[in-house]
């Protein structure tokens, strides 16, 4: 039997080219000679987002910071959660439309995340870190997607996080305004999850207008809230990948690959 194809070109040089793409947001056409061909680096960004091997990587990694004491010893987690909008550039516009994806595609699902606001054409990005600033978990959504809604997705996708056999816990969500929703306050009560994240003022001149019926306040620690700068900085470490802070890739699958392996990198710093 004559086994058809060859041997893999050098990881280690196909993922060196990648990085190189990631960092500079250069064209892939651009991709410098000692890296290989650009066909093969794309592939292997291709192949690699559509059997999930960036996610298993990401995952990998959370668990060897955990496995070393990084995290807390236990397998509860104080997370903080942000979200940041990605300007996307004309080249990520014009992917397949909706009809025409191919059914079951990991690389090209019907929505790209491709959303208009008030920077134009962007995309928006959901991000869970840990208490060191590092990334847990993304979501990515059209820009203009609201904050409330991906809080939960975001806990779910940490929740499929093992650290040594067992299941990564979320002991408080730390987060803004964008998340002060009396449904948001009970999901995490029904999870057993405490949650710092202030009250708008609109919810509080309502809570006071009502007397002694509007109930008492949710309870609020400035202190731990000043540990939510984390997420922030996570994200500033993140967009000086300039494949980042500015969106090429016409494939949102491909667009969260990169964003995936620049949290990667993240953790191997």
């Amino acid at each position: 039997m004559v086994q058809r194809g060859g041997r893999w070109r050098d990881h280690r040089q196909v993922v060196n080219g990648i990085l190189w793409k990631l960092r500079t947001g250069a064209p892939w056409r651009d991709l410098p000679e000692r890296y290989g061909p650009w066909k093969t680096a794309h592939e292997r960004l291709r192949k690699w987002t559509a059997d999930g091997t960036w996610e298993r990587i990401l995952a990998e990694v959370v668990v060897k910071d955990d496995s070393i004491g990084s995290l807390d010893e236990a397998t509860a987690v104080v997370v903080s959660i942000d979200s940041t909008h990605v300007r996307a550039h004309q080249h990520s516009a014009g992917a397949r439309k909706k009809g025409a994806a191919r059914p079951g595609s990991k690389t090209s699902p019907s929505g790209e995340c491709l959303g208009r606001s008030r920077g134009g054409l962007t995309s928006k990005l959901h991000l869970a870190v840990d208490a060191f600033g590092r990334p847990l978990a993304v979501v990515l959504t059209p820009g203009q997607a609201g904050d409330n809604p991906q809080l939960l997705p975001l806990l779910d996708a940490l929740s499929e996080l093992s650290v040594q056999g067992r299941r990564l816990r979320v002991e408080r969500v730390v987060a803004d305004k964008a998340y002060a929703h009396r449904p948001t306050r009970k999901a995490l009560r029904r999870r057993c999850i405490k949650a710092t994240i202030p009250e708008k003022s609109d919810q509080i001149a309502r809570r006071k207008a009502k007397g002694s019926a509007g109930g008492r306040p949710p309870a609020f620690d400035a202190d731990i809230y000043r540990q939510r700068n984390v997420v922030e900085r996570c994200i500033n470490r993140l967009k000086q990948f300039r494949a980042f802070a500015t969106r090429y890739a016409k494939r949102a699958a491909y667009f969260r690959s990169e964003v995936i392996i620049a949290c990667i990198m993240i953790h191997l710093r």
